[in-house]
This record gives structure tokens, C-alpha cells and sequence, in this order.
């Protein structure tokens, strides 16, 4: 007998295979896939499971009816109490009535039915032997009788069951939901507008109201399964179980750490390249996924970036790796983004190997590092723990040999396999668009063989596979379990992270990519921001919010992700990056049309326009800023939003003087004699009135004079002669405070 696989299991329970596995692991069962045995313990410990809960989703289904049952009486006690006085209450407790009485009768029909079980049958045997001989006689006829074909039996009771469920989909048309339910859509679209809903026929729904205009209509909903990857590798297990060949596969090495650790370094010596000179500024900004040939094995190696605004990247690599290598410069020791680098290793659950880097400057210390790491629970083998750590050099080569034993060691342990005889998937590490190839998409094979004219759906969108090719660009016939490939045919550009499988045929794919698409167009035409009528007394009580639109071009789509992500961080209450389009490839006139409509800026991280999007720019006056390196871009956006504040103002007192005396002369008014205590008065400052420490007055100075002659500005320790401009009602001993008000720009 075969032994049952634990996806045949998820099957018979009707749910995932990965929710099977994420609640074995949590009963304690140590299970590696969906592949697994399900061993006898297994199977009672899930019965369990399910019927526990089960049995207390009945009890949390009682308990809601009785609590309703128990509110509905209470309503019901206090508007018969009460006379009902108005039409509303009358036709509540009108309604409560019925709902009552209906389920007293529905009690009385259930004691009915139990009492007919309980009685005995009576059989009379006279009427039964002239049936029998009336049936006999019937089939003695010797007439035609026609035949029907019988319906199987399973079929009705399952329709029976099924009865008050219908078959759904999200963003399915009114007209459709009509059709489900048995209605003519105008009934549908008037039971809408009763519930203050305005729809049209072929208006597309959410779940949430499908869901509610079934229960309108007593109707329970099953959400339709959208034919996906896992329903076809999961069909392609069970067909090909018995065929099934599970070889050793390369690990899949992610190497981590700091900014200017020594990542790429490492892996330039190890592929014998020179990655490093090619980055802008030296510093990494893509993944670059690498098959390294060794005597003893092949690994596989994923570069991640090191600089703080790439911390999705690093957690994306470390999604899709069995080792972390971490890379800690020896002079440097632990800095903040090795303790990201860490965690995002301990949150994929994977083994940590420690690359203690730059041991021959002179200020190297090794063990300052392992000191540093033991604070992050990491122990190094040497002083008691478990943690690997390795002395190296990426400049002279030294402990680099030592560095892949214990790689391939590690892998060893791990005992990584693949199923070679399968349909082949991976995941998407990067992608870009090319001259002459395309859509050129760099993932890592997880199972199955990919060959050239596979077709495939990855992400959104499907193709057929026309090249495949390694990192230095030599063409390969196939790519192999854990094995990077650059691969062509794409008929869009996914995005880094989705899923990538091979159909059965291209039909398959492009209905799944049709699927895909149509509910991703619902959900960004959803996602709109739109303003109604009722919002604009709260746009006006919390003050109209800034927003710098911006449009990103790049050539990688892991880049223009990470950008935009940190770009709309840099926001604040009042400013704002709104990221109106994002794509890959090189800046073009529509997205030159489109910042113009929208006055926002154009973003090129390492694209370029072309010659027709930069004349277009120059007479639509839409600026196009380029980059290279993520530092002046982020410090220019950021510039960019301060301008956008308002300025902070800020009083600054100029100088005081106290009144001594005062004069009055026509036409002009009071003077007031004064002697500038501190600072200086200037003819051009504000004046303020204080009079025992209470502010009177606060204006304009009038005139300033000394003696007979105008002053521009009086110091400290001379008298002079003041006019308030407006007021007249000064006394001796006021304080005249001068100042004036600065805007000073705000930082963010």
C-alpha cells in the first residue's frame, strides 16, 4: 500500500498544504514538505485537531444565536411594554412577532417528526402479497419499457447538501451574481439601491458586498479557487509521485553584512570578477545571483546590498536561501545593519556562517567580533556554541578554502534535495528590460529541470522560455535544482519575489496570466484615491496636505521597488511622495505625458530618456533628474519635500528702552522719550507696549528721532524719541520691546 503524502491529506481536509504543515509544526512535528509521510500519529493527531475545532465553532455559533435570541426578547419585552408610538418600533415588533412564531413552529414540526420515528411501523402482509403480485403481473406484460438512465447517488446528495451555496468569485459583474443567484439582474441592481448602493449591471463587486447580497437572498457563498501554481505542482506530485526522483541539489549561499564589509569582495575573489567596479560608488545596488564550480561541489550565491535603504532586498534574499553567510569586517565589528542582517536570517529560519573579514589591515581584531556577536546569540564554536566563524581575507584570498568547506559541511547537514522529475518553479530574484532580449528575468530553480521552450507564468504575466543563460551571459540548454538562470520570453516584467512555474501548455499559462491580471487591474482600479463631496470640510479642518508627485524609472525591478519604498518614507503630515508610476526601462514620452499631467518630476535610476522623451521634457517644462546612486537621489527628494514646508516663523527681539518721559506735540501725537536699555532700536522694527508686565500695545514704529534729527537705528545706552504709530496712551515707565519675525526653513 502506498504511504499517504501529507498534500493528499491537506486534500481530504479541503485546505493548503502549507496550513497543514504550519499546524503540524505547531502540534510538534518535525515535518520538511508537503511531500512528507503522514505516519499514523500524524492523521489521529490531525482528526483531533479538526474536530476540536469544529466542535468549538459550534459552540461559538450557539452561543451567538443565543445571545441574539436573548437581545431580540429584550427588544421585544420593551416594546411591548411600551405602546409603540411611532411607525418604525410598530414594524419591528411586528417583525419580531413572526420571527417568533416561526420558531416556535419550526420546534413544534421537530417534536412531530421525532414522534413519527419513534412509532413502530405496522406492516400488513395482505397488502404487501398484492403488490407483489401487481408487479409481477406488470412485468409479465411482455410490453416496451423504456429506459432511463440513472443519476448516481452521490451526485444528489451532494446537490442536496449544496443547495443554499453558490460559487463566487471576487470582482464577479452584478449580471454574473444575478445569474448565481437565480434573479433577473434588475431585481439584483433594486435590492442595491435599497441598501444605498448605486450599481450598474456590469459593475464588478468585492467579496464583502457578494457576500452581503447573498445573505440577502438566504444564500451562502464558496469562494471559487483561481487556478494557481500550487493547484498545478500539487497535481504534478500526485501523478508523478511514483516517478519521482529526489537528487542532492547546490545550496543557495546568501551573503550579508554591513555596508563596505567585504560582501562583493568575497565573492569576486571567489569567482575570480570584478562585480565591484562596475557599481555605482562601489556599493552593490542589485542581487546578483552567482553558480560557483568547486572540486567538492557547486553553491549558489546571492549578493545582497548592504545600504540601509535596501533592507527589503536583504530580507527578500534571505526568503530564498538555505545558508546566510555573514560578513563582518574586523575593524569594524557589529554595526546596525549586520544586526538587521541577523534577524532577517533568524526570521527565514536558516543556519548562519560567520565570514570575519579584512584580517590583514592592522587594526584588525577577530575577537572584538566574536565578542560583539555573542551579545546577538551568536556563539562561536571555539568558545563553546554553534556558530561557525571563519577568519578570511577577500583581498589576499586567506580562509577563503576553509569558507566553502564549511558551506558545503553545512549543506551536508541540511541534506538539501530536489524533485528532478517534476515541472520546474523557482523564484524571481531580479528582473530588467534589455535592448534586443526583452524582459530578462534572474531566478533560482527550486525543482524540475528547466529547458528552453518551457512555458511558464511568473508573476502576472506568462511566456515561453526562448534563451537561458548563467551569470556571464553563456547560453544554457537547461538550469537545474538550485542553479541561478537569466532567462528570456517573458511577456511582461515581474517583479522580484513572485513565484515562477512551467505550465502544461501555454494555454494553461496564459489563462492563469489572464486571471492574475484581471483581478490586479480590479484591485489598483479599487486602490484609487477619490475625494467625495462629504471629505472636503475634513481636508479643510486638517489643512490641505502637500504631495510631490514623482514618476520612477530604472533598469531593475528590485531597484525601482526599494526606491520607491524609501521615498515615501521621507513623507510626513504635511508633505508627501505619491509615487503616481513606476516601471522599468528607459524614461519614454509617456511617462514624460504623464508627469506633465500630473506636475510631477521624472526619477531615472540608471536609464536614460530617449532622444523624443527629452525634447518633449523641454518643452513641457517636466524636470528629469538622473541617478546612479541611491545617497544623492534620497538627498535630493528629501531637499525637494523640505521646500515644500511651510517655514517656521520665529520672533526675535531686536532691543528694549524705557519711557521717561513723555511729550505730546500737534498733529503728530505722544512721544515718548526713552533710553535704550539693551540692544539697539531699529526705524524699521515692530514696536511692543508692555506695562507691568502686561502687553498693551503692539504695532509699528511711527518715527524714530534724536533730539531734532531722524534715526535709522538708536543703541544701547542712548536716548531717543519714539512714536507709536496708533496709539497715544503712553506713560512713563512702559517698556518699548523692537523685534521682528524671521522664517527659518524647516528640516524633516
Amino acid at each position: 500500500m502506498a504511504k499517504k503524502r501529507l498534500f493528499q491529506v491537506a486534500r481530504e481536509y479541503k485546505i493548503t498544504s502549507e496550513a497543514l504543515l504550519k499546524m503540524l509544526r505547531g502540534l510538534g512535528f518535525e515535518v520538511k514538505s508537503h511531500m512528507s509521510s503522514a505516519t499514523p500519529e500524524i492523521l489521529e493527531a490531525i482528526e483531533k485537531q479538526f474536530k476540536k475545532e469544529q466542535e468549538s465553532i459550534k459552540q461559538e455559533i450557539a452561543s451567538k444565536k443565543k445571545k441574539t435570541k436573548e437581545r431580540e426578547r429584550k427588544e421585544y419585552d420593551k416594546y411591548k411594554k411600551q405602546a409603540p408610538s411611532d411607525k418604525d418600533t410598530a414594524a419591528r415588533l411586528k417583525q419580531l412577532e413572526g420571527k417568533f412564531k416561526e420558531d416556535r413552529d419550526r420546534k413544534k414540526k421537530r417534536r412531530k417528526d421525532r414522534k413519527k420515528k419513534k412509532k413502530q411501523r405496522i406492516v400488513d402482509k395482505k397488502e404487501v402479497a398484492e403488490n407483489v403480485k401487481k408487479t409481477l403481473a406488470r412485468l409479465d406484460t411482455g410490453g416496451r419499457r423504456t429506459k432511463y438512465k440513472r443519476r448516481p447517488q452521490k451526485e444528489t446528495a451532494v446537490a442536496e447538501i449544496d443547495e443554499n451555496v453558490i460559487q463566487v468569485n471576487e470582482y464577479m459583474s452584478v449580471a454574473e451574481l444575478a445569474n448565481e443567484l437565480g434573479v433577473k439582474p434588475n431585481e439584483l441592481i433594486a435590492r442595491c439601491m435599497s441598501l444605498g448602493m448605486m450599481v450598474s449591471i456590469n459593475q464588478r463587486l468585492d467579496m464583502d458586498t457578494i457576500e452581503m447580497l447573498a445573505l440577502e437572498y438566504g444564500k451562502k457563498i464558496k469562494e471559487t479557487e483561481e487556478l494557481g501554481a500550487q493547484d498545478l505542482i500539487e497535481a504534478d506530485v500526485e501523478e508523478e509521485e511514483e516517478d519521482a526522483e529526489y537528487r542532492s541539489r547546490p545550496p543557495v549561499v546568501t551573503v550579508m553584512g554591513h555596508v563596505d564589509h567585504g560582501k562583493t569582495s568575497l565573492l569576486d575573489h571567489i569567482r575570480e570578477s570584478h562585480v565591484v567596479e562596475g557599481e555605482a560608488g562601489k556599493i552593490t545596488q542589485h542581487i546578483g545571483a552567482y553558480r560557483v564550480n568547486l572540486p567538492s561541489g557547486d553553491i549558489t550565491f546571492l549578493d545582497t546590498p548592504g545600504h540601509a535603504a535596501f533592507t527589503a532586498m536583504r530580507a527578500r534574499g534571505a526568503q530564498i536561501t538555505d545558508i546566510v553567510v555573514l560578513v563582518v569586517a574586523a575593524n569594524d565589528s557589529v554595526q546596525q545593519q549586520t544586526v538587521e542582517a541577523i534577524n532577517h536570517a533568524r526570521a527565514a529560519g536558516v543556519p548562519i556562517i560567520v565570514a570575519i573579514n579584512k584580517m590583514d589591515m592592522p587594526d584588525a581584531n577577530a575577537d572584538v567580533v566574536r565578542q560583539a556577536l555573542t551579545q546577538h546569540r551568536l556563539t562561536p564554536e571555539e568558545w563553546g556554541g554553534k556558530t561557525v566563524m571563519v577568519e578570511i581575507s577577500a583581498k589576499t584570498g586567506m580562509g577563503i578554502d576553509s569558507l566553502l568547506e564549511n558551506i558545503l559541511l553545512q549543506a551536508e547537514v541540511l541534506e538539501l534535495e530536489a524533485n528532478y522529475n517534476t515541472r520546474a518553479k523557482g523564484v524571481v530574484v531580479e528582473a530588467k528590460l534589455e535592448k534586443g532580449k526583452g524582459s530578462v528575468t534572474t531566478i533560482i530553480v527550486q525543482s524540475g529541470i528547466l529547458e528552453v521552450g518551457d512555458p511558464f507564468v511568473v508573476g502576472n504575466y506568462h511566456g515561453r522560455v526562448r534563451a537561458i543563460m548563467d551569470d556571464r551571459g553563456n547560453n544554457l540548454e537547461a538550469a537545474y535544482p538550485g542553479w541561478p538562470a537569466q532567462i528570456t520570453g517573458s511577456h511582461g516584467i515581474p517583479q522580484a519575489g513572485d513565484n515562477f512555474f512551467v505550465a502544461q501548455d501555454e494555454s494553461i499559462a496564459r489563462e492563469i496570466s489572464s486571471r492574475r491580471q484581471r483581478i490586479k487591474r480590479e484591485q489598483d482600479f479599487r486602490h484609487m484615491k477619490r475625494f467625495a463631496l462629504t471629505d472636503v470640510f475634513e481636508r479643510i479642518k486638517e489643512g490641505e496636505v502637500l504631495d510631490l508627485n514623482i514618476v520612477i524609472k530604472g533598469d531593475v525591478d528590485g531597484s525601482v521597488e526599494v526606491l520607491a519604498d524609501t521615498l515615501q518614507n521621507l513623507g510626513t503630515s504635511e508633505v508627501q511622495v505619491q509615487i503616481i508610476h513606476r516601471g522599468v526601462g528607459a524614461i519614454n514620452e509617456n511617462d514624460v505625458l504623464l508627469a506633465a499631467a500630473s506636475n510631477a518630476i521624472v526619477i531615472g535610476f540608471h536609464v536614460r530618456p530617449d532622444a523624443r522623451a527629452r525634447e518633449l521634457a523641454n518643452r513641457e517644462k517636466v524636470d528629469i533628474r538622473l541617478y546612479t546612486v541611491i545617497y544623492d537621489l534620497e538627498k535630493d527628494i528629501r531637499a525637494a519635500l523640505e521646500g515644500l514646508l511651510a517655514p517656521e516663523i520665529k520672533e526675535e527681539v531686536k532691543g528694549t528702552a524705557e519711557v521717561r518721559d513723555t511729550f505730546r506735540i500737534p498733529k503728530i501725537g505722544m512721544i515718548a522719550g526713552c533710553y535704550v536699555q539693551d540692544g539697539k532700536i531699529n526705524r524699521n522694527d515692530m514696536i511692543r507696549v508692555v506695562r507691568d508686565g502686561t502687553l498693551i500695545y503692539e504695532g509699528t514704529i511711527g518715527s524714530l528721532k534724536r533730539f531734532k534729527d531722524d534715526a535709522r537705528e538708536v543703541t544701547a545706552g542712548y536716548e531717543c524719541g519714539i512714536n507709536v504709530e496708533g496709539f497715544n496712551d503712553i506713560k512713563v515707565g512702559d517698556i518699548l520691546e523692537a523685534f521682528v519675525t524671521v522664517e527659518v526653513s524647516r528640516k524633516l
